[in-house]
Parts: structure tokens; sequence; C-alpha cells
């Protein structure tokens, strides 16, 4: 019998605002960021990287963080935009949106990763950070859960394509499914089997 892994995450100074995105990779849906400003007098147990949790305790965290963080925010940045700016602009995009809408302005932004949006709040990146830092691995469950969300809700408006089980990434149902059905509103066409698929399809 193995005894649970507690995980201490860095909190960071007063006034810091944590920054987290998912969905960059999938070939469709948005990208959804994360912004949240937890609150010292209220710790959240259980917090770590979105990605090392289950669907479960990743909603039950959700609901924690936004009934006890001292501000969050989540946004997004939508297939169109995606496939104008390119998935680096989009998700920096996302980022600067989150953050502007927080109820708190903040005092510092660390962002998880290896760069920042070009924006007006003081920030660092801090690669790894949703494994790291408590406020960025709220923000990577709460863009995380979201984004989850969008893509059953899609997943009822296009069951042909398995939304619900592979969130939009590219997997073997998926791409199948692609070719099978074509590619509907939410697929993203700047990424390569999307476009492929669809440039293929113009050759009869």
């Amino acid at each position: 019998m193995t005894s649970r892994q507690t995980v201490v995450l860095h909190v960071g100074p007063l006034g810091l605002c944590g920054v987290d995105e998912a969905g960059r990779g999938p070939l469709a849906g948005p990208v959804t960021a994360a912004a949240v400003m937890l609150d010292p007098a209220r710790p959240i147990d259980g917090l770590r990287d979105s990605k090392k949790l289950s669907a479960a305790a990743r909603e039950r965290l959700a609901d924690a963080i936004r009934e006890h963080a001292a501000a969050w925010c989540v946004a997004e940045a939508s297939v169109a935009e995606i496939d104008q700016l390119n998935i680096l602009q989009a998700t920096m995009l996302a980022m600067q949106r989150a953050v502007a809408g927080l109820q708190v302005p903040p005092d510092d932004v660390w962002v998880d990763g290896n760069r920042c949006p070009n924006w007006v709040w003081r920030s660092q990146a801090v690669v790894k950070g949703d494994d790291k830092v408590a406020a960025i691995a709220a923000a990577s469950i709460l863009a995380k859960t979201a984004r989850d969300r969008f893509m059953c809700r899609l997943h009822d408006e296009y069951p042909a394509y398995g939304f619900a089980r592979h969130m939009g990434y590219g997997t073997a149902a998926h791409l199948a499914a692609l070719k099978a059905h074509g590619a509907c509103p939410q697929h993203r066409r700047s990424f390569a089997p999307v476009k492929l698929l669809l440039d293929q399809a113009t050759l009869f």
C-alpha cells in the first residue's frame, strides 16, 4: 500500500496572478486561458498541474477555486482567431483577455511556459509552472475544465466526431471521423491534418 504523495506548490508574492492555457494542440475548438489570484486566507488543498488530476478532481477543485480565489477569469481565442493569427499569438491573446478580465488588478503575473504576452503587467514565465506555483496550477485547472465543458457541448452538436472523448486532439478516431465527414465549423483550418484533408477534397 502506497502513501498519498503531498504536493507543495510555491505560493508566490501577495497580489500574484497565475496564468495558464488549455487547448493549444487540438485540431478543433478554441484555445482557453485562465488567470487566478489566490486568497492566502482561504487556501485550497490539492492544487497541482491539471494534467495530473482526474476529471472528477479537476471539477471539484475548479469549484473550490471559483469560490475561494481572490479573483479569477477564464477567456478564450476562437477558431477564427487561431486561423487568422496562428496558435501562439491566439494563445497570447486569450491570456491577455483573462488577465484583463480579473476583478482585482494583479501586482505580478506569472505565466506557465517560456514566454509571456506583450502586455502592461509586470510578469515572468515559469517553465512547468503549473506543477510549481499554486496560482498557475489553479489557472491550469480552470482553463482545462472550461475547455473540456465547451468540447462536450460541441460533441452534442457534432456527435460524429467524438469530441467528448478526445477533446479535439488528433487521435486516430478523430482523424477517421474527419476523413469520413469533413471538417465542422469548429475545426482549425490552419492546422496541418485539417488543411491537408480540405486540400485533398478540392481535388475531386
